[in-house]
């Protein structure tokens, strides 16, 4: 499966700090979950390219 791939599965997100100075991404599916640690400035990087691919993503639809 890839990035343009449909898929009807569905999951949890969430995204929050942790008690150890990380950011935590944490998904969860069919009773799994996936916690990913990142510290603040990969976290940082993360965020940016999500904005840049929303953007991408709005020009698609404009």
């Amino acid at each position: 499966m890839g990035i343009n791939d449909e898929s009807d599965a569905e999951a949890g997100l969430q995204i929050g700090p942790t008690d150890k100075g990380m950011v935590r991404i944490y998904i969860e599916s069919g009773g799994h979950g996936i916690p990913m640690d990142f510290d603040p400035e990969e976290a940082e990087e993360i965020a940016d390219e999500i904005r840049a691919a929303a953007a991408r993503a709005k020009a698609f639809g404009a």
